[in-house]
């Protein structure tokens, strides 16, 4: 089983001594207690990661060794997801089950249907809120990289983001049930390209005039499949997809390495 992820902002060389300590040693040695000799896992968040030997292990702090430290690079393609803005019993899941699938940056978007608003201080709360559901759900599934979380953008300000990724060489795919195309053939269809931007709509769906003002700027309307799925999940199904289609899901290097050197005494 893989070890449990800690994050910690600098990843010592093999051979030092990472120190848990603050909320971070507060789940390993309180919640988790860890024990002496046990094998944890640390990184940065930046694709930086070290499995390490547990030496001392308490309420509040935990220090291992460090025995093996790999830099993971970002999968390719990068995925960008543009999150309609859930309903706010949905809005952290759906920023979680993106970040368990893959998504290296996940934008939030003020869509025309959006029956949640982010205005005013709401803004600066909701990203906080998507930022620590996002730190959480990487340390869960083990992720080197940790997805960034994007600017509110409007309708019209996505539209310029779409125009910009375009214009760099990025596919854009907006899931619409009524899409013209399929996804599968859109992603296997499409020459080999470095980013992808997935846009997921809110529960009342993409409105005619944001796909229209979409595809206009290089947009293609796509439809993941026979379902009509919940904004909070679509963008994890996508991504799975995608994993699959494009083999980004191939395993890094990350595993722990059975010939590492047994910690000090």
């Amino acid at each position: 089983m893989t070890p449990p992820l800690f994050r910690i902002d600098v990843v010592p060389a093999v051979g030092e001594t990472a120190v848990l300590d603050g909320t971070e040693g507060r789940h390993a040695g309180s919640a988790l207690r860890v024990r002496t000799g046990e094998h944890v896992r640390v990184g940065d968040g930046r694709g930086v990661v070290a499995d390490c030997a547990v030496l001392t292990s308490g309420p509040g702090r935990v220090e291992a060794e460090v025995l093996t430290r790999v830099e993971v690079p970002r999968r390719t393609p990068q995925v960008t997801i543009v999150q309609a803005l859930p309903k706010s019993e949905r809005s952290e899941l759906a920023v979680e089950l993106a970040t368990e699938a893959g998504a290296d940056r996940i934008v939030p978007w003020q869509a025309d249907r959006c029956v949640s608003r982010w205005t005013g201080p709401k803004v600066d709360k909701g990203r906080t809120k998507w930022t620590n559901a996002a730190r959480a759900a990487a340390k869960q599934s083990r992720r080197a990289w940790e997805p960034e979380i994007g600017e509110l953008v409007d309708s019209a300000g996505l539209s310029a983001l779409v125009a910009e990724e375009t214009r760099a060489g990025a596919a854009v795919l907006v899931l619409h049930e009524d899409g013209a195309a399929d996804f599968a053939d859109a992603v296997t269809a499409s020459a080999p390209v470095e980013r992808v931007l997935l846009v997921v709509g809110p529960e009342g769906g993409v409105s005619d005039a944001e796909i229209d003002s979409l595809t206009h700027v290089g947009a293609r309307a796509v439809v993941l499949g026979p379902e009509v799925l919940r904004t909070s999940s679509a963008a994890a199904v996508a991504l799975g997809a995608l994993g699959v289609l494009t083999r980004r899901w191939n395993r890094a290097g990350t595993t722990l390495d059975p010939t590492a050197p047994s910690p000090r005494k």
